[in-house]
């Protein structure tokens, strides 16, 4: 069950179909970033396909000698470009792959536009959603639901991406679902309807155990997108930001022209593939190995690397080094900003009161943590509201509950309406009422254990404490102890045995954070096989964006008790 994989086999299959001679791809806007999450243009280059172009695009020129590959998401808009293409081809052969289910009222009016004869095939290649992990996918939509109903349009294309993963993973499953969510059983239902009215497509061969579809809903755990992260994927998505593998260091101080935009990609970045669950303080380790195993072999350059400074330093001063190292010039201007980042926000002390909310059940401590931190001249508004928003979360119903103190507190910061309006917003998207599942019972406080791993100076070692309330939920289903009552089967059969292949999808977004659980639980569980996906991946600013889209705007910050009017559960 290798998402990266199964897309990537796709795209070979589309080159190789269309025979030997030069080539352009014709893609439209999702599927440009849909290939190139798991193709480098110049890998693609070595296949003959030396144009790649967009089906929107007006000023194409004509270029008969070129066969045309056709990718593309079968909407409405992509097929009229096609049929105004085909009355006018621009190419000698068109070899034409749907990326999902096409109807065959289009193939006709296609195969009508096709005067000239040049459509040479028409096919459905099930690649219709961004690999991120080898084991995590993603449809990169923000704001799928208005409250808590499905924007339709968001419905369809979550249910067209989770069907063509199930057909690309050759998987017809079965599935449950999270019963205190009715965006959760809207889904499940649309799924099922697909591999109903498509089960030609989904008639694989039978195994022994069903693979399981779980669907849940991004409200039942709010906690996860708002802390700060300390393992690498997960804390450059947190503080830098990735966008299809590609990283933005334009506002790094310094930045030298070709590091501007860099891409991370595992499948052909080797020190990331190695690195990129591994905490923030190994990954210095590593990088001040690699450096040190090079300055070994050259023996008159000695220097001493003692701070990430020393390390950017070294990698500006050795032209040589610098072009045999790209990959690791560009890991220690990440890692460089990061620590940056880390320190000028302060963000060791704030994870510490962070994992404090998420994991611990001190009320006073945490308040007494969370007033002093708002003090602190170097902790941003982003931060404060951050912490504040978990404060609320985890002591929303607490006897001594001490919000309005603190919205107050954010208000003397200099904290702007915006952001103070966010916290009874996240309370109404994810508190109590609406949760289906209890975040916070005192099974799950985890004994504070401070890990201090001796290593490099300027990188200080964090715990990190918190695990994600999903590690629970697929503990308890490959145990197969998930209860049916929270978490239905649609439809009358039940699994018998305990699930060997999983997906799991989550409405409204999933994170690195559960990417890491899931890639652990994938490592230390034999025989089990769990893939994660959700309509984005998030950090704590998309995850905001998400809560405000989805039109919880919260009330006027200074009402005298904020808390939260989830709309009744239906």
């Amino acid at each position: 069950m290798n998402v990266v994989f199964a897309v990537k086999q796709y795209v070979s299959k589309m080159i190789e179909d269309s025979g030997p001679g030069m080539k352009v791809l014709l893609m439209d806007k999702e599927t440009t970033s849909i290939v190139s999450m798991v193709y480098t243009q110049s890998e693609i280059l070595q296949k003959e396909v030396y144009l790649f172009e967009r089906i929107d695009s007006l000023n194409r020129e004509t270029m008969k000698h070129l066969k045309a590959i056709c990718f593309l998401r079968p909407t409405k808009e992509n097929v009229e470009y096609l049929i105004k293409e085909l009355r006018r081809p621009k190419y000698s052969i068109y070899y034409i792959y749907f990326s999902n289910v096409i109807s065959k009222s289009d193939v006709k009016s296609l195969a009508e536009a096709d005067e000239q004869e040049v459509v040479a095939e028409i096919q459905e290649f099930y690649g219709d959603y961004i690999a991120v992990n080898p084991h995590v996918f993603s449809l990169n939509l923000l704001g799928c639901c208005q409250g808590r109903s499905w924007d339709l349009a968001q419905l369809s294309r979550t249910a067209q991406g989770l069907t063509a993963l199930l057909l690309s993973l050759k998987k017809c499953p079965m599935i449950r679902y999270q019963l205190s969510s009715d965006p959760a059983k809207r889904l499940a239902e649309c799924v099922k309807q697909v591999i109903t009215k498509e089960y030609e497509l989904f008639d694989f061969r039978r195994t022994e155990v069903p693979p399981l579809l779980l669907i849940l809903d991004r409200s039942d755990d709010a906690i996860t997108p708002l802390l700060n992260q300390w393992t690498y994927q997960a804390m450059v998505h947190e503080l830098l930001g990735i966008n299809n593998n590609r990283i933005d260091l334009s506002r790094v101080p310094g930045i030298s022209k070709d590091l501007r935009e860099v891409v991370l990609s595992a499948e052909n970045d080797e020190f990331y593939a190695n690195n990129m669950y591994l905490n923030f303080a190994e990954i210095g380790s590593n990088i001040k190995n690699l450096m040190e195993d090079f300055q070994r072999r050259k023996p008159k350059e000695q220097q001493k690397l003692e701070s990430i400074a020393d390390m950017k330093a070294f990698v500006e001063n050795y032209p040589q080094f610098k072009k045999m190292s790209g990959t690791v010039s560009k890991h220690v201007t990440v890692v460089g900003e990061l620590s940056r980042l880390a320190s000028e926000r302060n963000l060791l002390e704030v994870s510490e009161v962070e994992q404090e909310l998420a994991c611990q059940n001190d009320h006073s401590s945490a308040h007494q943590n969370v007033r002093r931190l708002l003090q602190n001249p170097k902790v941003t508004e982003f931060d404060a509201t951050r912490l504040v928003m978990l404060y609320a979360l985890h002591y929303e119903r607490h006897s001594s509950n001490s919000l309005p103190g603190l919205m107050m507190d954010l208000k003397n910061k200099g904290v702007s309406e915006k952001y103070r309006k966010l916290v009874s917003a996240v309370v109404e998207y994810g508190g109590k009422r609406v949760r289906g599942s209890d975040l916070f019972s005192p099974k799950d406080a985890v004994a504070i254990t401070k890990q201090f791993l001796k290593g490099l100076k300027g990188v200080e070692n964090v715990y990190t404490q918190h695990q994600p309330f999903l590690h629970e939920t697929l503990d308890q289903l490959i145990k197969g102890k998930l209860k049916d009552g929270q978490y239905p089967y649609l439809g009358p059969s039940t699994l018998r045995d305990r699930p060997q292949d999983i997906i799991v999808f989550i409405i409204g977004g999933a994170t690195y954070e559960e990417a890491l659980t899931v890639y652990n639980l994938n490592r230390t569980t034999p025989g089990v096989r769990i893939v994660l996906g959700g309509t984005t991946i998030h950090n704590t600013k998309s995850f905001l964006e998400e809560i405000s889209v989805s039109g919880f705007r919260g009330r006027g910050a200074e009402s005298s008790q904020v808390t939260a009017r989830a709309s009744s559960r239906r």
